[in-house]
């Protein structure tokens, strides 16, 4: 009997997770804990792995697909079973093995068939030519606008001006020829010695006339998966809270000479990783636990206060941002932080985390500095209160006694949601990160 391959829960918050891609096909052999399929949630990715050993006989689901939880994406059994009754109700199940083959070995001949692309109706103008085939038939001095497109509504793609130019049906648009005649070939296809023949009567196209029809070239990126999770969180971050941000700057030179001191300290001490984003983080989990208002969540017309710091922070991959969280950091030191920290930074970018280590957060921080920004405004990481954008740190002029000096000041954002937050503890808590970073000597000590 076949097996079904269940999509597992990751986390208590992901209800659907998206297809990115099958690492496996029908009729491929497979064995247990092997990877079938990758998908991502809208802060991870990981892999789908086989149940048992055997044949993978059927996708329920195509790439691109939202899939809920719970459900059965494919089927592992043996060769030629069936198992339509595994199908989720109201999909289809995708062809087998055996029905495949076919499609497969015809598939060569179709293709060679509708190679030569055929001639359209002249005035199909320039709106039906995508801006890579466009710049494609330029660059090879083609006249695009006549062909018969393979994409959505006739539109011409690089492709179509490829094959054309391949089989000779597709003039060089600096010989003039006439692609509105019927051509000489089988079906009234153009050929190349129609082309000629056109071309000799025909008066020569400046290059300019063709540079003239060259357009930007735009790569169209679709959004899906995590882009497409990351968006509808932050509509609905700002949606649903009413959100204020407060801004000044601390001390910054306690953290500069703190990270210069263990970068040049024994390496057998394991402090020398210790990072700027390391010290700010500490900071911020000792600053919570004095005022507790910002260490919450909101739902359900509850706001909740956790006496335990998950601070979470956020990490730039290539799939997106994502924001792991750091258990209890209120009870860790900073070495223990910094390596807690740079071990969930990795599994993020490597596609390793696990799913609970991203959600649960109390708070979040999000450190821009390193990349020069000054100061930005941080959107909420809901159900969270409150998160902290970190600026980079740069001389300021600052009064002491009766004259002015300049000294290393970094820029702290705070966004709260002032529907349960008011404006005195964002600012008693960022008078409190501030203090904790001109005295981190003492903040160790405690």
């Amino acid at each position: 009997m076949a097996t079904p391959v269940v999509l597992p829960v990751q986390g208590q918050s992901v209800e659907t997770c998206f297809l990115v891609a099958w690492l496996k096909q029908p009729g491929d052999t497979v064995t247990q804990g092997e990877a079938l399929a990758e998908v991502e949630t809208d802060k991870a990715s990981f892999e789908v792995e086989s149940p048992c050993d055997g044949t993978l006989l059927v996708h329920f689901f195509p790439v691109e697909a939202d899939i809920p939880v719970l459900t059965t994406m494919a089927a592992v059994g043996e060769p030629g079973e069936d198992a339509s009754g595994l199908a989720p109700d109201g999909v289809a199940e995708s062809a087998t093995p055996a029905e495949e083959a076919p499609v497969a070995e015809s598939a060569p001949a179709a293709v060679e068939a509708a190679a030569p692309v055929a001639v359209a109706a002249p005035g199909d103008g320039l709106s039906r030519i995508s801006p890579r085939a466009r710049q494609t038939a330029a660059v090879r001095g083609l006249a695009a606008t006549g062909l018969a497109g393979s994409g959505p509504e006739g539109r011409i793609l690089e492709r179509d001006v490829l094959a054309a130019a391949a089989s000779g049906t597709v003039a060089a648009a600096a010989s003039g020829g006439d692609l509105s005649q019927a051509g000489s070939g089988i079906g009234g296809r153009v050929t190349r010695a129609d082309l000629a023949a056109s071309a000799a009567a025909a008066p020569v196209v400046a290059t300019s006339a063709v540079v003239a029809e060259i357009a930007d070239e735009v790569e169209e990126i679709p959004i899906k998966g995590i882009r497409k999770l990351i968006g509808e969180r932050m509509h609905a971050s700002l949606a649903n809270s009413a959100q204020l941000t407060l801004s000044r700057t601390a001390p910054g030179g306690p953290l500069l000479a703190m990270r210069k001191r263990f970068k040049g300290s024994n390496e057998a001490l394991g402090l020398n990783r210790i990072t700027v984003n390391d010290l700010m983080l500490f900071a911020t989990a000792k600053a919570l636990t004095a005022v507790p208002e910002l260490n919450a969540t909101v739902g359900d017309n509850k706001i909740r206060r956790t006496k335990q710091v998950h601070l979470a922070f956020a990490v730039d991959t290539n799939r997106g941002l994502m924001v792991p969280v750091i258990r209890n950091a209120d009870t860790l030191s900073l070495a223990q932080l910094s390596e807690r920290a740079k071990t969930l930074a990795v599994g993020c970018i490597e596609g390793g985390v696990q799913a609970d280590d991203l959600q649960g957060g109390t708070f979040t921080v999000s450190n821009l500095g390193g990349f020069g920004i000054e100061q930005f405004t941080p959107v909420l990481n809901t159900p969270q209160v409150g998160i902290l954008g970190v600026g980079g740190i740069k001389l300021e002029p600052v009064r002491q006694g009766g004259e002015v000096v300049f000294e290393d000041r970094v820029s702290l954002s705070l966004t709260i949601d002032h529907m349960v937050v008011d404006g005195a503890p964002a600012a008693r808590f960022l008078a409190t990160l501030a203090d904790n970073l001109a005295d981190l000597d003492v903040l160790l000590a405690l």
